[in-house]
């Protein structure tokens, strides 16, 4: 290590529900096309460019999704890109021109090219993502991790059997579509809870992140130290006053005023305003972007510093962010992620996957707390009266399809459907969404939906009603079934 300073290690946990399929605009599989076209492929180019040591988390349900746009998902993948935001950015710039405001339409239009970029990568891999990120880890420094089948809230779940259908599912899916998997798992909403390794640990986890900002402190050293756990996963704090540099609503990086305003845009959701309120500039993004790109690393070396003169041994940095923050939210969040990359190597701080660095030093000895990395560090978000009608749902759902499984036969079409029914309403982000006023009655719709089509294959179990198709979509096709009968 760079005299001994230790090392950052960048997370980005890459997640969708599974939309492809369940309605479009204004939610639905519109929100997967998005992400692919604004944030998976150009994230995908820079990580086969630079060949750089990141920690990529990517969701089994995102990859269920991915997986199907070889086929017609991708056909409408690929409408959706060329013809629908083509046809959208060249209404609002022609409005714009008519209304004397040619500056504005002039960036409508460039943005376009966006999505015209996006189509042809797409098309140029015929859809498969997925391979193109299995061959990219295969080839460089690239550490993939996986995660829950379905997002679900882990400590939130009501039986170890559907612990370890959540978990057994996902690293089976992880091992067939990237030949293996290191033991890298990412917590759903980081949400943890005492004991929870114990239940990571038999299927293979060997380092989690946590957010121990409560506990620990905010910016304390502690932050930058491993923690071993006696079931053998290692735990590695994410440095909240690190991660705060960029997601801090209103002073993080991207409340610039030179970037790109999310949150203003013309009838269309077209965005050609910076965050000043003037015509956005992509030359003004730019330097900006370098700008924080080199007080990003110099304040991480800084970091590193103190602690190594402090406790006399390296630290590892662990800065984690959603990925669509990236080119979704943050619009110029890639091309920020690329500068930081050269910066690191200009400034001489050593890049290392989480893998890497927890390997490299000792973990210390240290009880862990409940957490989350949501509002108020806890469970709130997921867990309160006014998602009480999804929480409750989920816990019973649970229960219900584990006591068929336990009582009954432990296979069948019947019971798959049931348990893929069961991953669905567990997703973390039904709950969310309510919580942050998101997507109006849409997570209430999908979960609802679940339900009764559970309470169907459930019922075709104990009466000689229809027994449903077991597959859902492509959600779970490596369902470990099995994992509810288990003892």
């Amino acid at each position: 290590m760079s005299g001994d300073r230790g090392t950052l290690s960048l997370v980005l946990h890459s997640h969708m529900p599974y939309v492809e399929g369940f309605g479009t605009w204004p939610f639905g599989e519109e929100w997967l096309w998005e992400a692919v076209g604004c944030v998976y492929m150009p994230l995908l180019e820079l990580i086969e460019e630079t060949a750089a040591p990141l920690t990529l988390g990517v969701t089994p349900v995102l990859c269920d999704q991915l997986e199907t746009l070889p086929g017609p998902a991708g056909e409408r993948l690929l409408g959706y890109l060329r013809d629908t935001r083509q046809w959208v950015h060249d209404e609002d710039a022609t409005g714009l021109e008519r209304a004397g405001e040619l500056k504005l339409a002039a960036e409508v239009r460039r943005a376009a090219g966006d999505y015209a970029r996006a189509a042809d990568a797409v098309e140029a891999c015929r859809g498969d993502l997925l391979g193109r990120l299995a061959k990219a880890a295969a080839a460089g420094p690239l550490e993939l991790w996986t995660s829950a089948a379905t997002h679900a809230v882990l400590p939130l779940l009501a039986t170890e059997a559907g612990l370890d259908l959540q978990i057994a599912t996902a690293v089976a899916g992880h091992r067939r579509r990237f030949g293996g998997w290191d033991g890298g798992l990412w917590l759903p909403e980081c949400a943890y809870a005492p004991g929870l390794e114990q239940g990571l640990a038999p299927h293979g986890t060997s380092a989690f992140c946590v957010d121990q900002t409560a506990a620990l402190g905010h910016g304390s050293a502690e932050q930058l130290e491993p923690i071993a756990t006696a079931a053998g996963p290692v735990a590695v704090p994410i440095d909240w006053q690190t991660v705060e540099l960029v997601w801090r609503e209103g002073s993080g990086y991207p409340a610039d005023s030179r970037y790109r305003d999310y949150h203003h845009g013309t009838v269309h959701h077209m965005r050609p305003w910076s965050n000043s309120g003037e015509v956005y500039s992509p030359d003004a993004a730019r330097t900006a972007v370098r700008e924080h790109a080199r007080d990003f690393v110099e304040r991480a070396v800084e970091r590193l510093d103190r602690y190594s003169a402090d406790r006399g041994r390296p630290g590892v940095l662990c800065c984690a962010f959603d990925t669509e923050l990236l080119g979704h939210w943050w619009y110029e969040g890639v091309e920020w992620l690329r500068s930081v990359l050269d910066e690191a190597e200009a400034q001489g701080l050593e890049l290392a996957t989480v893998g890497d660095a927890v390997r490299r030093v000792e973990p210390v000895a240290r009880e862990l707390t409940a957490s989350t990395w949501g509002t108020g560090k806890d469970l709130t978000t997921w867990d309160s009266p006014r998602v009480a009608e999804f929480t409750f749902a989920a816990r019973s759902a649970e229960l219900r399809t584990v006591a068929a499984a336990t009582n009954g036969s432990p296979s069948g079409p019947a019971l798959e459907r049931a348990a893929r029914e069961l991953l669905a309403i567990q997703a973390s982000d039904w709950p969310f969404q309510v919580t942050r006023d998101l997507a109006a009655g849409y997570p209430a719709e999908r979960v609802r939906d679940h339900v009764a089509a559970l309470d169907a294959a459930l019922g075709a179990l104990t009466d000689s009603a229809a027994v449903p198709e077991p597959s859902l979509r492509n959600l779970a096709p490596d369902l470990a079934l099995s994992a509810l009968a288990a003892p």
